[in-house]
């Protein structure tokens, strides 16, 4: 707790703490702008896909983005305001440390994020680029797939785990300070 007594050392320090506090403006926490797959797909791409789904293409929503934002952004406020303060004010540092804090919260949610469960043709694919890591997927694979599946091919082994199949998309999670 700091005491401070006088008008002329209320206002230095006020203005200290202003000083600090404008030195960043905000963090973007997420899947940043130019983040990619190895073949070039873009990984805020296949978030917001995974996130709200594609009808048309077969995928349904997997909301881990929108879950850990309900879940944990109660808890940010009073965790920004006790950085504040325990920083003395450094907003780039306050605004670092929500980012990476942020980051492992949503990271964690993809971790926990089980449903809903994987179709029989994306296990089947994952078996086939298991067989074949070149593998492209194309309309034609997912044809392959199906007739797999449809002759009862096992997929035994495969993870059926949403949202990991590489990886990329988990270790893609990130934040950046802004001035």
């Amino acid at each position: 707790m700091v005491t401070l007594k006088g008008g002329d050392k209320l206002a230095a320090a006020l203005a200290e703490i202003a000083k600090n506090v404008q030195k960043a403006s905000s963090v973007d926490i997420g899947f940043l702008e130019g983040s990619t797959y190895p073949d070039g797909k873009s990984v805020p791409e296949i978030a917001a896909i995974q996130e709200f789904g594609a009808p048309k293409a077969g995928i349904p929503p997997r909301p881990f983005f929108r879950t850990m934002i309900s879940a944990k952004s109660p808890e940010w406020p009073d965790a920004v305001g006790n950085l504040l303060v325990s920083n003395g004010y450094d907003a780039a540092k306050t605004l670092g440390q929500t980012g990476e804090a942020i980051k492992g919260q949503l990271q964690q949610s993809i971790i926990d994020t089980f449903n809903p469960p994987l179709s029989p043709v994306t296990l089947m694919l994952r078996k086939m680029r298991a067989e074949d890591p070149d593998l492209v997927v194309t309309g034609k694979t997912v044809g392959e797939a199906a007739r797999r599946v449809k002759a009862g091919e096992s997929t035994e082994g495969v993870s059926t785990k949403p949202l990991v199949d590489s990886g990329v998309l988990l270790s893609s999670v990130d934040y950046e300070v802004k001035s």
